[in-house]
């Protein structure tokens, strides 16, 4: 079973189960983003995007490009490539840009 799922994730190598592992935890940082905000919203008793929704979403974008270069997926690398710039100039307005008033 467990030489079944190594094939299966393609893992011919210790570096392979690395990066496998890169992949998950990246996937997990990037999944937290959507429990942060829906904790945050439940506090607020309204929707909310907090600047930690932003940071796991670069952060795991990051990790989750990394990976999907390593591994060749070009649907991963598209993907976060995109992302990652939408994450950036978001904290790009809320760290450097003055609100209008």
């Amino acid at each position: 079973m467990i030489q079944q799922l190594l094939e299966y994730f393609r893992i011919e190598s210790t570096i392979d189960l690395i990066w496998l592992m890169v992949g998950l935890f990246a996937q997990l940082m990037f999944s937290m983003r959507f429990i942060i905000q829906w904790i945050s919203s439940e506090r607020q008793r309204k929707s909310v995007v907090p600047t930690a929704f932003w940071w796991f979403s670069l952060f795991g974008g990051l990790l989750l490009l990394a990976y999907g270069i390593q591994r060749g997926e070009p649907v991963i690398i598209l993907g976060q490539s995109i992302g990652i710039f939408i994450y950036l100039r978001n904290l790009w307005f809320i760290y450097c840009v003055t609100p209008h008033k």
